[in-house]
């Protein structure tokens, strides 16, 4: 896993957002991308009651090991050792770390040995899991980042100390060889880790395809491994520059927070991250910035026309228009009246350049519409969008 930023990215600014209220249509023909496990049931509803398309994908899962002993065996050496310090990084790594030693009959002795600790959090996800064991901590990261929480520690505490530390996922070595360059013993517990999907799991490839074809508005993502291993596996599928290109300019990447941001912005990506590193401030992020700049307008002789993620708003109507039928009409409204030739339209379908094919999505694109001459034809040149 990279090294965690002293700084955090630019962020979008919530307070500077004004959008309406939640209405169950607000998110009607934007397609979103979810590449999270756990907790993405949140994400999913959320968008899906606001009216989107949600394409479910998670990149990676979060696994606990079918066999506890190692978790076991780290737990009785920290219990032994009595840390001076603790970093707590996860709510849900803490509550599983308890749990699993309380299902082991050293849940009071966890406690106890824990009680006249330091304990630092990386964020208020892992102070809710310290305090439900009956504990309390002694201050949080600067930037709830574990980078930010070991600086917390090299800073505050004199040197040659125990630490103990509950890792998440994939271990930050680079952070653990700061604690070990100053403290007389680091000690880890990994209440869980990351593994891929299986290979026979086909809907992160389909979701690969869809964003490399533009047929997504928005994918989010909530941790930087997630990310990793969606460009692994485009990697592997070798579209990996067409996935790149895509969610730098049409498909809106969308991060929880600059850790899971790191990868994405070495890519040349710009994602949207809120403010408050929470999945309720992603989601009302998302939504607004779907509402706010996802909709692509422009007035025509025939009335003003709108375009939201796979779905046409014209004259009072939402039609819902098919992939190839929607790459045409994109075309056509970028080009704000101007010709474009049947060349370039062919070249505008996903996965076909075959030019009976962009005759034939064109005709159904005309149809779909419900004023005639909306699209005009252009003898010997091509077509345009009569403004």
């Amino acid at each position: 896993m990279p090294n965690e930023p002293t700084e955090p990215p630019v962020v979008a600014d919530l307070a500077d957002v004004q959008v309406t209220a939640f209405q169950p249509d607000q998110l009607e023909g934007f397609r979103i991308g979810v590449t999270s496990d756990r907790r993405s049931s949140d994400l999913i509803d959320a968008f899906e009651r606001r009216g989107a398309r949600v394409v479910h994908a998670p990149t990676l899962r979060i696994a606990n090991s079918q066999q506890d002993g190692p978790l076991l065996d780290d737990t009785r050496t920290m219990i032994a050792a009595r840390p001076d310090i603790l970093l707590a990084t996860t709510g849900y790594g803490v509550r599983r770390w308890f749990e699993v030693a309380e299902m082991d009959g050293l849940g009071h002795e966890l406690t106890e040995a824990l009680a006249e600790t330091t304990i630092l959090v990386r964020g208020p996800k892992a102070r809710g899991g310290i305090r439900a064991t009956g504990l309390n901590d002694s201050g949080m990261s600067d930037t709830e980042t574990t980078a930010s929480l070991v600086d917390k520690v090299l800073a505050e505490y004199p040197p040659g100390l125990t630490v103990g530390i509950q890792v998440h996922g994939h271990t930050d070595e680079a952070q653990l060889d700061r604690l070990r360059a100053v403290h007389a013993r680091v000690l880890t517990v990994a209440p869980y880790r990351w593994i891929a999907v299986d290979d026979t799991d086909e809907r992160v490839y389909k979701l690969i395809e869809a964003i490399c074809a533009r047929q997504l508005d928005c994918v989010t993502f909530t941790s930087a491994p997630s990310v990793h291993a969606l460009f692994g596996a485009a990697e592997g599928m070798g579209v990996y520059p067409a996935l790149i290109a895509a969610l730098q300019t049409n498909v809106r990447a969308a991060s929880v927070g600059p850790v899971t941001s790191i990868p994405l912005l070495a890519a040349g990506i710009d994602p949207i991250q809120p403010t408050r590193f929470r999945m309720g401030a992603l989601i009302r992020l998302v939504c607004e910035q779907l509402e706010l700049v996802g909709i692509e307008r422009i007035e025509t002789r025939h009335g003003p026309l709108a375009l939201r993620g796979a779905v046409v708003e014209f004259g009072g109507q939402r039609i819902a228009l098919p992939p190839t039928a929607l790459a045409i009409l994109r075309t056509l409204v970028a080009a704000r009246g101007a010709v474009v030739s049947r060349d370039e339209l062919a070249q505008a379908l996903p996965g076909t350049t075959d030019d009976h094919a962009m005759e034939v999505s064109l005709g159904r694109l005309r149809q779909a519409l419900p004023v005639a001459g909306l699209i005009a034809t252009v003898v010997k040149r091509g077509y345009r969008l009569d403004v």
